[in-house]
């Protein structure tokens, strides 16, 4: 089956993203900022505003339980933009591929519907995609069928007849790769840019 559209998720494979950016500016100590990130601001916790939570509510939920470190958990989101690095190079180098061979591209990624704007304004290759579903913004989140069906939608939107198998879901989360599989897409565990784009090109696409 021909290829006919690529969806990307973002942290991982397109941006720099990590909460450790902001928090050795703030925690000297290697195994202290570990344990705050492991136990007080956690990727699960950072999962509900990337759901639909806003982040008034979790940061206010999270000082209630642990006031201790108020100042800390206020960092979280009022500091975000320092947690974005930036690109990663190789993996824009195929998003910028793909664009320049004419394939359709598309996001998918679980990010804050609040923060998601200061990455549309910031970085330039996100108008390379022709739609983007934000989790946040549909309160759905990876790897939950639901989104999945709702990126499906999206790109038909602009190519009405493509099924599921000629749609290939790059993600550097193996879970969320597989979830696409288990829909009917092809998937792509994001390691890295050279593996990423040999498989692509095992799937025939031409970049």
């Amino acid at each position: 089956m021909t290829i006919r559209a690529v969806v990307f998720d973002f942290g991982g494979v397109l941006f720099d993203w990590s909460p450790l950016h902001l928090y050795r500016k703030l925690i000297a100590d290697d195994q202290e900022r570990q344990w705050f990130l492991d136990n007080i601001c956690t990727q699960a916790w950072n999962t509900e505003q990337d759901a639909g939570r806003t982040l008034a509510e979790g940061t206010r939920s999270l000082i209630s339980q642990y006031p201790q470190h108020e100042p800390l958990i206020q960092a979280y989101y009022d500091r975000w933009h320092e947690m974005l690095r930036g690109p990663l190079p190789e993996g824009v180098a195929i998003l910028e591929a793909l664009h320049a061979a004419g394939m359709p591209l598309f996001g998918l990624t679980n990010w804050s519907a609040e923060t998601f704007p200061y990455a549309r304004a910031n970085y330039p290759f996100l108008q390379r995609f022709r739609d983007i579903v934000v989790s946040g913004e549909l309160k759905q989140i990876k790897p939950d069928a639901a989104i999945y069906h709702a990126s499906l939608d999206q790109v038909r939107a602009h190519l009405p007849d493509i099924q599921p198998g000629e749609v290939v879901f790059i993600d550097d989360v193996a879970g969320n790769a597989q979830a696409a599989v288990a829909l009917g897409w092809q998937g792509i565990h994001h390691v890295s840019a050279e593996r990423t784009a040999a498989r692509l090109r095992e799937l025939g696409v031409a970049f």
